[in-house]
C-alpha cells in the first residue's frame, strides 16, 4: 500500500482458518489469491488451500503479481529426544521457502499447547508451561534451526502465540534472552501480544531489534473479557471472535504505525484478522482495514 514505511501483505488465514478448521473450509486458493490481487497486495504467506507443488504455487502466484513471503513451521523443541526428526523438518521447510523466494520461516514451540501439542490428551485444560530444562532445551533448538534457516538465505522469525508456552510478554523477554540474536528473531504480532496480556506498544519498543517480521491483527477487547470469565481456551477465543482485523477492534494502531516508520522498519507486515469469513467477509474486511491504515497515514 502506497505511503506505508514497509511492505504490506495479507495473510490466507483471513479467508480460511487454520487453526478452527470450518472457517472458510469452501473457500478456493484461486478465490484468496484473487482477491489479494484485487486489494493491490503483493504479499503473502502459505495457506492450506495453496498448492504445495513449487512450480505450480510459483506459476498461479507469480501471474498475479504476488510473492511468498512466509510459511507458519510447528516445531517441539522443548523435548530433546526428538531433536533430530525435527531439524531434518525444519531443513525440508527451508528448502522449500527458498524455492519460493521468501524472506523468513514462522516458526512456533507448540510444546505444552493444548491444541497443538500431540502428546496432549482431551481432558487438559491448560497450557503446560515449560520447566527450566524445557526453556534451555527450547532455546537451543531454535538457535540450531536459525542456523539451518540461515545457511538457506533465510530468517526464523519466533511466533510469539496465544494458547503456547511463548505468549505471554515475560516469556517472549525470556525467549528473546536465551537465543541467539543473529539466529533467531521475532514475529511481533499486535493481536497475540494483546491476547497474551502484552500491550503490543510496550513489546514493540522492548523487542524492537530482533523483530524480522510482523502480523498486523486486531482484538475485540469485550470478547476476550467475555471469553476469559468463561475459562475459554485459544480455540474457543477464536471461534466467539475475539480477533479481526486492524480499524476493526480495540487497538490503536497509529503510535504502532508511527513507530515503525520513525525506527525505519523496511520488513513485511501481514494484514491479519482470523475471524469466521461467512460472518466477516475477508475482502471485504481487508478493503476496510487498508482504508483505516490509509487515514492513519493521513
Amino acid at each position: 500500500m502506497a505511503g506505508l514505511p514497509f511492505k504490506l501483505g495479507i495473510h490466507p488465514i483471513n479467508w480460511v482458518g487454520e487453526d478452527v478448521r470450518e472457517h472458510g473450509e469452501d473457500t478456493t486458493f484461486e478465490q484468496i489469491v484473487d482477491d489479494i490481487q484485487s486489494l493491490g497486495l503483493n504479499g503473502t504467506e502459505m495457506g492450506r488451500k495453496f498448492p504445495t507443488e513449487p512450480a505450480v504455487l510459483r506459476e498461479a502466484l507469480s501471474r498475479r503479481g504476488i510473492r511468498l513471503v512466509s510459511q507458519w513451521k510447528s516445531v517441539l523443541f522443548s523435548d530433546p529426544s526428538g531433536r533430530v526428526e525435527e531439524l531434518l523438518s525444519y531443513r525440508r521447510h527451508a528448502q522449500f521457502l527458498r524455492e519460493m523466494g521468501s524472506e523468513v520461516i514462522s516458526t512456533c514451540e507448540i510444546g505444552g499447547s493444548l491444541h497443538f501439542d500431540p502428546r496432549r490428551t482431551p481432558y487438559e485444560k491448560e497450557v503446560a508451561r515449560l520447566d527450566e530444562a524445557g526453556w534451555l532445551s527450547l532455546a537451543e533448538g531454535l538457535n540450531m534451526a536459525g542456523a539451518i534457516a540461515n545457511e538457506y538465505g533465510l530468517k526464523l522469525a519466533y511466533h510469539h502465540h496465544g494458547g503456547t508456552v511463548v505468549e505471554r510478554p515475560e516469556e517472549i523477554g525470556r525467549l528473546m534472552e536465551l537465543t541467539d540474536p543473529a539466529l533467531v528473531h521475532l514475529l511481533y504480532d499486535t493481536g497475540h501480544a494483546r491476547y497474551g496480556g502484552a500491550d503490543p506498544l510496550r513489546l514493540l519498543c522492548d523487542h524492537y531489534d530482533r523483530i524480522a517480521y510482523i502480523h498486523l491483527k486486531d482484538i475485540r477487547e469485550a470478547v476476550l473479557d467475555e471469553a476469559r470469565a468463561e475459562g475459554a481456551d485459544f480455540i474457543a477465543c477464536i471461534r466467539k471472535g475475539v480477533f479481526t482485523v486492524p480499524g476493526d477492534g480495540s487497538l490503536d494502531f497509529r503510535p504502532i504505525i508511527a513507530e515503525l516508520a520513525s525506527r525505519g522498519y523496511k520488513g513485511w507486515a501481514m494484514l491479519e484478522g482470523e475471524q469466521d469469513p461467512v460472518l466477516h467477509p475477508a475482502r471485504e474486511y481487508a478493503s476496510r482495514s487498508l482504508a483505516y491504515l490509509e487515514g492513519l497515514l493521513r
